[in-house]
């Protein structure tokens, strides 16, 4: 009898040890005393580099396991090179992480051939942002709409033919009818703000609405800039007045153009694994990557440092965007490519 209450006894008290272990998590197992790499697209102190690395402060800490969190910047060929080695070379167990540049889910649709990856196949965890680019002019140029650009050349500062500007600029002139002339040399959009204070030129074509109020917060409410249109996958609500691209296209075919064009800036910032990473350590990324823009803490962050988290996208809102692109008519992606080139 003594041996039998013994051996009960010992079974009662190991019942919570193995009640716990029917019930352990394996994805905290796994990510337990785990570091997860991210793999940052842009150079260090660049804007994608500042907000990939307040994301990493915060991402651990609602994962299961409570992983470690360090980035590595891997910037070139626009953001190019970082998707071919996360698609190609990086670890899939779930310890590696990138934080991709907007253009590269479409680099394979518009023929780039340094583009060695399949961007459907790319397993994406979610997006801090969603951007809108604005045709900006000085008010001192007398344009205040479309019509106007219509009417009478405008000079728009950009950095390269082939930059995001220009390839907006002439986005613009393919289909809205406007009459913009491409002044190159401006490194970057602050470059060209300040070009446009000094009335070197008349405005920019792609001005990031998050980046303008970040660095001339008083311009729109001060009447210092006219907003011409807005692109993007949808309206920024804090100008609304300011006309949508799609709204102001004088076809169907020229609409298609502009929803295909304006795709990447859908997508924000999108943060993706290679393909092949089991489910469930995805699922538990997904989840701890939204949780953390939603850390009150991290959202003090983005409001103080002007991070540009201005939009949290989940994964299935960013494959929902990235396919409508890929399904774009053939005479639609031939059009774009003929752009971006």
């Amino acid at each position: 009898m003594r041996s039998a209450f013994a051996a009960a006894a010992a079974l009662f008290l190991a019942a919570p040890v193995l009640a716990a272990r029917a019930v352990a998590d394996p994805v905290a197992d796994f990510y337990a005393g785990k570091t997860v790499t991210l793999a940052v697209s842009g150079s260090a102190g660049g804007g994608y580099d500042t907000l990939g690395r307040a994301v990493a402060r915060y991402l651990g800490r609602h994962m299961p396991g409570n992983p470690a969190v360090v980035v590595k910047n891997i910037p070139g060929a626009g953001g190019i090179l970082l998707m071919n080695q996360m698609y190609n070379t990086a670890p899939r167990d779930g310890t590696w992480l990138a934080s991709a540049q907007n253009n590269t889910p479409f680099e394979p649709l518009y023929g780039t051939k340094e583009a060695e990856y399949d961007a459907r196949k790319v397993i994406y965890i979610g997006s801090p942002s969603a951007e809108v680019a604005l045709l900006a002019v000085m008010s001192s140029t007398g344009a205040r709409n479309i019509a106007d650009a219509r009417a009478k050349p405008l000079n728009m500062g950009s950095s390269g033919r082939n930059s995001t500007p220009s390839f907006y600029a002439r986005l613009a002139n393919e289909t809205l009818g406007t009459k913009l002339n491409i002044i190159v040399g401006y490194p970057g959009q602050n470059d060209a703000l300040l070009a446009m204070e000094r009335g070197e030129i008349d405005g920019y074509p792609s001005a990031f609405y998050n980046s303008l109020m970040s660095t001339r917060p008083t311009w729109i409410a001060e009447g210092k800039v006219n907003l011409l249109a807005q692109f993007g996958a949808a309206k920024e609500a804090a100008i609304a007045d300011t006309p949508w691209a799609t709204e102001l296209a004088r076809n169907a075919e020229d609409r298609a153009l502009i929803e295909a064009a304006s795709a990447p800036l859908g997508v924000g910032r999108p943060y993706v694994m290679p393909p092949g990473v089991p489910a469930d350590r995805v699922a538990a990324m997904r989840r701890a990557f939204l949780d953390a823009m939603d850390d009150p803490e991290f959202q003090a962050d983005n409001r103080r440092a002007q991070l540009g988290a201005n939009k949290p996208q989940s994964a299935e809102e960013l494959m929902a965007g990235v396919e409508k692109a890929y399904a774009a008519p053939p005479a639609v992606i031939e059009r774009l490519r003929k752009l971006l080139q």
